[in-house]
């Protein structure tokens, strides 16, 4: 009866062993996937970010571009008149 004991000891560490080896090993994959997600987000916010001020100049330069077409107009009208 002893020995049964005994083994079930050495086998309930063994147990516990393996289970903290396996959790070890879910941390591990759990802080690979984190620094992943980390990651990704990380170039989300860059993304944004280039998005947001490319977006700043693009309105800027259909402004410019309204201001030129509205000139291009104005001295075409004066060429008329010139030209009469």
């Amino acid at each position: 009866m002893k020995d049964e004991d005994k083994t079930f000891e050495d086998r309930g560490a063994l147990d516990l062993t393996y289970l903290i080896e396996e959790h070890k090993k879910e941390i591990w994959e759990y802080k690979q996937k984190e620094a992943d997600w980390i990651k990704t987000d990380n170039i989300l916010q860059g993304s944004k970010k280039i998005i947001n001020e490319l977006s700043a100049k693009l309105i800027e330069q259909i402004r410019v571009v309204s201001n030129l077409n509205y000139r291009i107009v104005e001295l075409e009208k004066q060429l008329e008149e010139k030209n009469k």
